[in-house]
């Protein structure tokens, strides 16, 4: 679909901004379509990080966070900004999945490297 993870990446912008700025303008139909596209982008480069679990784990926090800030969008224009619970756990569950990198698998990876420094291999 695009040339590389990069390209891929900086076209996702240009959707979330879109998507948002419906959200800011009021557009409730150009919001709700803009949706799909942007977390089907982010969904195609998590997909493209499947190779190194840490860029990975950070593309999957970014589909969290779309789906929590479209989720808070969706409320707000339909719901009497009832959805704002299931947007936060969306974003909680970003926020930990990110965090399982920080805290369990770089110290992991890290402490391997330095074994590994240390032996000579």
């Amino acid at each position: 679909m695009f040339m590389n993870l990069r390209t891929s990446e900086n076209f996702h912008i240009v959707l979330w901004l879109l998507k948002d700025l419906c959200w800011v303008m009021d557009l409730h139909l150009a919001g709700v379509i803009m949706v799909v596209p942007t977390v089907a982008m982010a969904v195609y480069i998590t997909w493209q990080c499947r190779h190194d679990i840490g860029e990975l784990l950070h593309s999957a926090s970014v589909v969290l966070w779309i789906l929590a800030n479209s989720t808070w969008m969706l409320g707000e224009f339909f719901m009497n900004d009832g959805t704002r619970p299931v947007a936060a756990a969306f974003f909680i569950l970003g926020l930990l999945t990110v965090s399982w990198y920080y805290v369990v698998l770089l110290p992991r990876k890290l402490r391997e490297q330095r074994q590994r420094e240390r032996t000579g291999s």
